[in-house]
Parts: structure tokens; C-alpha cells; sequence
């Protein structure tokens, strides 16, 4: 599959952009891990032209990463034009355009998934933005807005003919946020359509190597794009990829292998941010990650260690969960 002029191989499995995730730390884990392609966190166009530095930040992208790419997202035409211009200085591979975000600060704003009640300005925006920038522009959507426009198969015959490079669905409606299950029959629809020329990438409820496979073989899609799955869990990557080549699961690492890797994590965070702010910032993974799940009368060792405040009191209770709950290594 190729992007442009970037070949990505056979069944390419993507890092998904995720707002507060995928920081430059966690790309190059996913990364290390198997992930063909990460994208960082969305990028407001107005607060990107307007020099905010907390913005400005999440332009950063690493040699280690390649293939990488910054996502934006607007509802000006003139401000993604020069969103993209600012993206395209700090050498991404790629740059993609955010048409799928639900939350109501996004979406209700106009922007993200809200562009999906104005096609218009979407498909503008979309063709002012390839022109605009040298390097291959994707796009991620929706389905539609909600259960009665669920317009994603004339949309992406449209978006190519705006010239992008690649498109990804996420297989649920803005309406549906992410409740119910992602719903992958129109995302194959559109991979089947014979007048699409560009990759589709599928993404929704993609949880194991065994589903990623699934969603090759069923629909067709060019790549998959793994995002909640992944937080707490860089790993995942490392299974699906020895899934697809053997057709076995991976078999598990001692449970200190998955520790020491969340370990790393908050270290990386509290390295990029500070002690505080990056103990703040890798909570979300600690809490999401499947490595506790399951253990019995956790829950008090979880709130503990959702509330320590520094790295020492975190690294003590983490390191103490084997012997306390009797997990053999």
C-alpha cells in the first residue's frame, strides 16, 4: 500500500491520532512496537496561526517515528491553507485532516465530525488544503452525522476528487460518539466501490490481532488504524504483527515485561512534561491498560495509584503488585 509516494508494505497497521495520547513519547513506543504509521495529536489550525506554544509543541516529530503524520482540524478555509503551510515546515510525511472528531468542543463548533452537516465547506477546505502543500494530504471522517446521512459512500468519491492521497472512516456516525459498535460494512462499501483509485483505511473496535485480521480479510481495507486499544497497551502493535505473519497469537511476556514498559512510559512523560504534569498526562494509560484487569481486590491498588503524586510513590506500588497478588512471573 502506498501513500503518495510512501510505501507502507502488505496490511499496514496505523497508531490512530488521539488527543492527549499520541504525544511524540508514546508514537516512537507504538513505533518500537510494530505501528507502520502514528499521527499525532490534532492540531487546532486557529490556535496553530495564532503562535500558541502549547500548540505549536505537538508539531514536533522525530526521524525515529518516520512515517509520521500531524493531523489539523478547523472550520476556516483560509486558516487550515495556512495551518497546513505551518504543519508542512516542520517535515511531516503526511498531513491530515481532521473531519471525524465528535466531541462537542470540536464538532459543535463546526469543525471535526461537525463538518460532516456542511459538505460544502468541507470539500473546499479539502482542495484548498492539496493545493496549498507539496506533500500528500488524508483525510479522516465518519460515516455521516447520524443514523439518517450516513453519507460516507458519495463523500469519499468526493473527498478524492478533491485530490487527497488517502482516506480513513471510522465506522460509526458523530451521533453515535463512541457508543455501540463500530459498524464496518459502509467502510467496505467504499473499499469496493471501483470508481475509489485511493487507500481506505478502516478503523473502529479494532482490540486484538485476531479482529485486525478479521477486518483485512472481510472488507478489504488498504490498512487498519488501531486508537483506544492501544492506550495503556503500546504493545499491541508487537501482537497483531506476529498474528498476521504466523496466524498464531503471540504467546505473553512475564507480567513484569508489560510493567516495565508502562514504567517506561511514565518516565518518558515525566521527562517530556515534569514530575506532576506527566503523571497527570499518563494516568489515562495506567488506568486503560488491560495488564490489571482481572486481578482480584485490585481496586484499592488502583485509586492508589491513580492519586500518587510522584514518580517514587507510582514506581513503589507498581512494583509491589506482583509479590502482593501473588503473579508469578
Amino acid at each position: 500500500m502506498k501513500i503518495g509516494s510512501i510505501d507502507l508494505g502488505e496490511r499496514p497497521v496505523f497508531l490512530a491520532p488521539m488527543e492527549d495520547v499520541t504525544d511524540i513519547s508514546f508514537r516512537l513506543m507504538c513505533k518500537h512496537f510494530g505501528a507502520d504509521m502514528v499521527y499525532t495529536e490534532f492540531v487546532s489550525s486557529d490556535a496553530l496561526i495564532r503562535s500558541v506554544n502549547k500548540t505549536q509543541q505537538k508539531l514536533q516529530v522525530s526521524d525515529d517515528e518516520r512515517p509520521v503524520a500531524i493531523q489539523i482540524y478547523g472550520k476556516d478555509t483560509a486558516s487550515m491553507v495556512e495551518a497546513a503551510r505551518i504543519c508542512e515546515e516542520a517535515r511531516p510525511d503526511i498531513l491530515d485532516i481532521n473531519f471525524g472528531c465528535p466531541v462537542k468542543k470540536v464538532a459543535g463548533k463546526g469543525a471535526g465530525a461537525g463538518m460532516l452537516r456542511n459538505i460544502p465547506l468541507m470539500l473546499e477546505i479539502t482542495r484548498e488544503v492539496v493545493k496549498a502543500v507539496r506533500i500528500p494530504v488524508t483525510v479522516k471522517t465518519r460515516l455521516g452525522w447520524d443514523a439518517d446521512n450516513r453519507i460516507i459512500v458519495d463523500l469519499a468519491e468526493r473527498l478524492q476528487d478533491c485530490g487527497i492521497a488517502a482516506l480513513t472512516i471510522h465506522g460509526r456516525t458523530r451521533a453515535q460518539m463512541y457508543t455501540g459498535e463500530a459498524d464496518w460494512t459502509l467502510i467496505g462499501e467504499v473499499r469496493n466501490n471501483p470508481r475509489m483509485r485511493i487507500p481506505i483505511i478502516g478503523n473502529g473496535d479494532v482490540t486484538s490481532a485476531e479482529i485486525c485480521e478479521r477486518r483485512f480479510d472481510e472488507y478489504g481495507v488498504d490498512a487498519v488504524m488501531i486508537g483506544r486499544a492501544s492506550i495503556g497497551r503500546p504493545w499491541i502493535f508487537r501482537e497483531v504483527k506476529h498474528y498476521m505473519k504466523t496466524g498464531e497469537p503471540l504467546p505473553p511476556e512475564p507480567f513484569r515485561w508489560y510493567l516495565d514498559i508502562l514504567k517506561r512510559q511514565v518516565s518518558q512523560s515525566v521527562e517530556r512534561l515534569d514530575e506532576r504534569r506527566g503523571i497527570l498526562h499518563i494516568r489515562r494509560h495506567l488506568a486503560a491498560t488491560p495488564l490489571f484487569k482481572g486481578i482480584a481486590d485490585f481496586k484499592q491498588t488502583r485509586v492508589a495509584m491513580l492519586r500518587a503524586e510522584t514518580v517514587a510513590e507510582l514506581f513503589e506500588i507498581m512494583d509491589s503488585i506482583p509479590e502482593k497478588f501473588g503473579i508469578l512471573e
